[in-house]
């Protein structure tokens, strides 16, 4: 971790009063949520394609399998505890936060719903298939299997975002009039290649936002940072804000 860009990187963010977090997998990471790909999810699911069991298609092929690796998802995301990058965001009281994370990590850590964004919906609900309108809330801990909707006989599904599906109207433009207002943005654990997510970071940079990025590793994003940190989310995070 250098020094010195840990110091910039504080004086950003004490001298910003508009901030905006955005985050990906790396966040929860480090809290045992295995990334989307992650072949230590389960030996089973290492024989399925990840992006089959995250789609109308496959959904549509084999809906019981679909719920059923959703379904250990959950129990993953139940086990896990917010680690110390949730809880240094949540120390933010009016700091807004954009992530593609569909786990409730941010929410457990204390920070507000209103606060949260979550461009790729959430794995807490589910919803109708068919778009009636029907949601509901479910217990990760003691996910429910495939059943019908109560309004219109139709699946349910988990109320995320899959392959070949927009992002939500909503939370889109409530994340796009973030970035173009912030005056600093935090980017931690994402690699700055799914789009149009990614684009969010330009769209914020262009209108005149300090760019700080914490990764393991350098991103996409990597070209529009004032400050890059690299390392676990968990151990600079809180630093920044210490």
């Amino acid at each position: 971790m250098n020094s010195d860009s840990l110091k910039c990187g504080r004086e950003i963010l004490t001298a910003a009063t508009r901030m905006v977090s955005f985050s990906g997998a790396g966040l929860s990471a480090e809290s045992g949520v295995a990334t989307f790909r992650d072949a230590k999810s389960g030996g089973l699911w290492t024989k399925h394609d990840p992006m089959r069991l995250a789609s109308p298609e496959g959904f549509a092929d084999d809906p019981n399998l679909v719920m059923d690796w959703y379904a250990a998802r959950r129990r993953s995301v139940a086990e896990a505890e917010p680690n110390s990058a949730h809880q240094a965001l949540a120390s933010q009281p009016d700091m807004i936060h954009i992530t593609q994370n569909v786990d409730d990590l941010l929410h457990r850590a204390g920070v507000r719903v209103e606060q949260v964004i979550q461009l790729h919906g959430t794995i807490a609900r589910d919803h109708c298939h068919a778009r009636c309108g029907f949601e509901e809330a479910i217990d990760l801990a003691n996910p429910p299997t495939l059943r019908d909707c109560p309004n219109c006989g139709q699946p349910l599904r988990p109320g995320v975002v899959w392959f070949g599906e927009s992002l939500p109207a909503e939370s889109w433009q409530r994340a796009e009039d973030a970035c173009a207002e912030c005056d600093a943005l935090l980017v931690i654990g994402t690699s700055a290649e799914v789009y149009p997510a990614a684009g969010l970071i330009g769209l914020a940079k262009s209108g005149g936002a300090r760019i700080i990025i914490v990764n393991t590793q350098p991103s996409g994003a990597s070209h529009l940072a004032d400050v890059e940190l690299i390392g676990k989310a968990g151990e600079i995070v809180p630093v920044l804000f210490s």
